[in-house]
């Protein structure tokens, strides 16, 4: 694994911290990673980097999530950033997950093993959008079952009660879950901006412009409010 963080403690400890996560690389900036570009399973990318008044041509946000991307590499974003739209925009732009650096040493570990491995994790308050997503039919490749599994999961059911509630293994469920993250997250990178707005009733232009296309100026990610 691959660490993209400005900040000199996480890059030096994140090893230590996570003893299960083989760090082979940390750096500072998205251009320092592709320039060294390691074979890695995975980057672990935090959004909010280098200061853009003394760095503007570093890469940050969606711009870095896609440029990563673009060179292979499977990403991971961890970061306190909480604003579901800015969640659901890193996964629409190619994240294979979002981690919160707000959670416990332990459970990050494991979600980001998760995603190492191939899974996708979403956070809940991005689970919620999908919900609504499916819901309205933007998003319309799932089965019965799946859409009862998101149902439960955007209500903050755990594994063992929705289980229960379907009269499945949780194991089961387990790899229902897997299957229905990939195909949400697919779904996600596939819907223009214009149709998010329209089937979450936001207003035209309340999303990003680079939602779904190329995010070159980096400046543009934080002058918008994306916290509506």
């Amino acid at each position: 694994m691959a660490v993209v963080d400005d900040a000199s403690l996480i890059r030096e400890s994140f090893g230590l911290l996570m003893p299960g996560l083989d760090v082979v690389a940390a750096v500072a900036t998205v251009e320092e990673l592709v320039r060294l570009r390691p074979v890695v399973d995975m980057v672990l990318l935090d959004l909010h980097l280098a200061n853009l008044e003394q760095q503007p041509d570093v890469r940050q946000g969606i711009a870095a999530i896609r440029a990563l991307t673009r060179c292979g590499y499977r990403v991971c974003v961890y970061s306190q950033e909480e604003r579901r739209f800015v969640l659901a925009a890193c996964i629409a732009a190619g994240a294979s997950g979002v981690v919160s650096k707000a959670l416990p040493t332990r459970r990050a570990e494991r979600l980001l093993l998760n995603a190492a491995a191939g899974g996708t994790v979403i956070p809940q308050s991005v689970v919620g959008i999908l919900e609504v997503l499916v819901r309205r039919d933007s998003i319309t490749l799932l089965s019965e079952r799946q859409r009862q599994i998101l149902h439960g999961r955007a209500r903050g059911l755990t594994y063992a009660q929705i289980a229960k509630q379907l009269f499945v293994s949780e194991s089961t469920l387990r790899g229902y879950w897997l299957d229905l993250t990939r195909s949400l997250s697919d779904s996600l990178r596939n819907l223009t901006p214009g149709e998010i707005e329209r089937a979450l009733g936001l207003a035209p232009g309340d999303l990003l412009e680079f939602w779904s296309g190329e995010a070159t100026d980096v400046k543009d990610w934080w002058r918008v409010d994306m916290g509506k």
